[in-house]
């Protein structure tokens, strides 16, 4: 899910009108504004034409559409997880 609040800032930040982000990007205004208001999810289009309309980093992206850190987190901790197994079941034998 994205980060609305985020996405909202960078918006705010650019001082474009949403007219103009919605031709830049090309989504339709309605839903522009349907998506900032939490209905139905962007799509991979959509997140593309705002990134390029809002000159985002794919650090930026990623973090705005895909909680990135949120995946790395929960990356790290299943690793975290598997190498207690491994190591628990070396110290086993």
């Amino acid at each position: 899910m994205a980060d609305i609040e985020l996405l909202k800032k960078h918006i705010d930040d650019s001082g474009m009108t949403m007219t103009a982000i919605s031709e830049k990007s090309g989504i339709n205004r309605v839903t522009l504004y349907n998506r900032l208001n939490g209905v139905g999810e962007f799509t991979v289009p959509e997140v593309i034409g705002l990134a390029a309309a809002l000159h985002l980093t794919k650090q930026e992206r990623d973090s705005i559409f895909f909680g990135l850190e949120d995946v790395l987190n929960t990356t790290f901790k299943k690793e975290e997880q598997r190498d207690a197994q491994v190591h628990g079941s070396c110290e086993e034998r």
